[in-house]
């Protein structure tokens, strides 16, 4: 049977203080934390889980509500564009003539640009995994010297620096 909302009230009022001193960083067998109600340390600490899991799944249910309330605009969205972007539209010439059909392809991106927010939105895509190699896939060659590091740490990803780089490098030897 759930707790009355008198219950819960006292539940949260005490929750809150224990929370509070908590974050000032009392420890649960402080006689201040026990004086809240507590019989030991040890249900102090479970009710601070509990008041932490409650919390999250209060969050969980906001979240969840946006998301619907998200994908409904885009239902909304897609449904006010899909029949541009997938039904074949009459293109005129000068005259007047119809010369051709076609669908309108900026509906089209339109409807992609929505289906991409959908899959974001809703956590469709895999994750992207990246990847550094080195020359023909392999390894990245690495020495143990601070300036190739440095070197390879300032090039990263940039073909032309590497290049130029590399260039004013020259040999270390006088010559």
């Amino acid at each position: 049977m759930p707790a009355s909302k008198a219950k819960r009230a006292l539940t949260s009022e005490r929750r809150t203080k224990l929370f509070q001193l908590r974050l000032q960083g009392v420890k649960y067998d402080d006689p201040r934390i026990l004086a809240l109600g507590y019989a030991t340390p040890g249900a102090a600490s479970k009710d601070v889980i509990r008041g932490l899991q409650s919390r999250r799944d209060e969050e969980a249910a906001e979240v969840g509500v946006y998301r619907q309330q998200e994908n409904e605009r885009l239902d909304s969205l897609l449904e006010a564009v899909w029949g541009k972007a997938t039904t074949p539209s009459p293109v005129f010439d000068r005259e007047g003539m119809e010369v051709a059909r076609e669908i309108d392809l900026k509906a089209v991106d339109t409807v992609l640009k929505l289906m991409d927010r959908r899959a974001k939105l809703n956590g469709l895509d895999m994750p992207v995994k990246n990847e550094v190699s080195g020359p023909d896939g392999g390894v990245i060659p690495l020495g143990n010297t601070l300036p190739e590091l440095t070197f390879l740490m300032t090039t990263a990803g940039d073909p032309e620096a590497a290049k130029t780089s590399s260039e004013g490098q020259g040999d270390d030897d006088g010559a």
